[in-house]
């Protein structure tokens, strides 16, 4: 009897899933698989923060598989060969799978229905990931946009929202499964014990999504929109690792948060007038890297490519260990090698230090994040660094450069989140706890702080880096 080979990817869930449905439909017995093809990653390979998730997420659906009768089988290797392999050895007729958009991720799919097209197997992708597919919405001249709220009303106007399907899938076992490998055959799991942290931060699979939303429209929404940029606070929702995964899907966060989701109009509750737009971002930031697949490595804004950037071992090190001196600065760094995450303001404060203050490459700045992020996502991860670093669409004007003494004394204006992440800023009185080198030698001493401590001699002056920053964009200018 013929199969129906489904293929996870990013879609790590059984609930509104648009190839289970589609599997579903056809009636035939069921193969879920897994491929894992690090090779076919390009210049982003999976991340280590990443690896970890997708090893738990993995766990996870598989168990939610056996739930329905299934058994996930996990293949490492090359896509094409590996699927190919599958098919012959199960008579499979039809490929089901959820499409991706990073510029490997759809070299690889096109390569696959190619090789299905030769074999004569029936072959449908579907948009999972996302509200709206990047060739759906475009500008009235016909080209992709380049600003958001342009991009973000067009969405708006464009169609309904199709809410999420509600019941687990109903499918068929094969009589006859092919060979599979174990999870942990994958090495997905650190070596060392480093993500430890990351463990106790985080709940990975579709349960701990469904969880995460619930907390999240019951406790933080109502407040979101005067919670969201206060670190100390629980106050942003938490699910970008989930939604990366696919372990939930945007339609499904859209209707719990949004006050009317389908007709996508304004809301009344500020929470839910807010919240949308993050997932507007998101979704702008894959109509971004679809259309301008370059912009993964390179500007968006090509006179960027003359801009004078520095190489800073020593300072780049400071940076990524969270001893920079600056408090806001180092306790988002150190956040996120404890959790796998950051808050997003203080993304936003780190980034534009190291790219303005520092000098140091937004690239340099993006492989770092990449690596230690859990919420690793190659299209948010291109825009906020391009935002921050003035060379993307609907980026900050480079000359914005946010004094992380400022933003910390008022985004976290009683040093909680500070004293959480630096433990040796304990005891600083509130007036210097963000700028702990003008605090008096017996406050510092207090705090056990040396003179060699980088809170006493932090590693930039801010107004020479906010200067030198300055000279090098307009150098920039002048080359053009």
């Amino acid at each position: 009897m013929s199969t129906t080979i489904v293929w996870f990817r990013q879609d790590l869930r059984l609930l509104d899933n648009p190839s289970l449905r589609a599997a579903e439909a056809l009636g035939l017995p069921v193969i879920p698989i897994y491929l894992w093809a690090p090779k076919e990653e390009g210049s982003w390979p999976m991340g280590g923060a990443s690896r970890w998730w997708l090893h738990h997420s993995l766990s996870a659906l598989s168990e939610s598989l056996k739930g329905i009768g299934l058994s996930l089988i996990i293949r490492a290797g090359n896509s094409v060969q590996e699927l190919t392999a599958i098919i012959k050895a199960s008579k499979a007729k039809h490929l089901v799978f959820s499409r991706r958009y990073e510029p490997e991720g759809m070299l690889q799919e096109r390569a696959v229905e190619s090789q299905m097209t030769t074999l004569g197997i029936d072959c449908q992708s579907f948009n999972s990931s996302l509200l709206f597919d990047p060739r759906e919405v475009m500008s009235g001249k016909g080209t992709p946009f380049k600003v958001f709220t342009p991009f973000w009303k067009a969405c708006l106007k464009s169609r309904l929202i199709e809410l999420p399907t509600i019941a687990k899938p109903l499918l068929k076992p094969a009589l006859r499964s092919p060979s599979s490998l174990k999870i942990e055959q994958l090495d997905l799991l650190p070596r060392i014990h480093w993500a430890d942290g990351i463990g106790k931060a985080w709940v990975p699979g579709e349960t701990g999504a469904q969880t995460s939303l619930q907390v999240f429209a019951k406790s933080v929404l109502d407040e979101y929109s005067e919670t969201r940029n206060l670190p100390s606070l629980e106050g942003t929702s938490r699910l970008s690792p989930h939604l990366h995964f696919g372990e939930i899907s945007p339609r499904q966060i859209w209707e719990v948060t949004a006050e009317n989701p389908m007709t996508l109009s304004a809301q009344s509750r500020t929470g839910m007038a807010t919240y949308p737009k993050e997932i507007g971002w998101r979704e702008f930031a894959y109509h971004l890297m679809f259309h301008f697949p370059f912009t993964t490595n390179k500007p968006l804004r090509t006179e960027f490519s003359k801009f004078p950037w520095k190489t800073r071992k020593s300072a780049l090190l400071a940076w990524e260990r969270g001893s920079t001196g600056f408090p806001i600065v180092d306790a988002g760094m150190r956040q996120l090698w404890e959790m796998g995450w950051m808050h997003n303001r203080v993304r936003m404060i780190v980034a534009s230090f190291l790219v303005k203050h520092l000098l140091i490459s937004w690239q340099q700045g993006a492989k770092w994040f990449w690596d230690t992020l859990v919420d690793a996502d190659l299209a948010s991860n291109t825009l906020g660094w391009q935002w921050v670093a003035g060379c993307g669409a609907d980026a900050a004007p480079y000359f914005r450069i946010f004094n992380p003494v400022l933003q910390g004394e008022k985004f976290d204006p009683d040093g909680r989140y500070v004293r959480r992440w630096i433990p040796e800023l304990t005891k600083m009185p509130k007036r210097w706890v963000h700028r702990p080198w003008e605090a008096s030698p017996a406050d510092q001493k207090s705090c056990g702080l040396s003179r060699k401590s980088p809170y006493v001699s932090p590693i930039v002056d801010l107004r020479e880096g906010r200067d030198a920053a300055l000279q090098a964009y307009q150098s920039m200018k002048e080359r053009r």
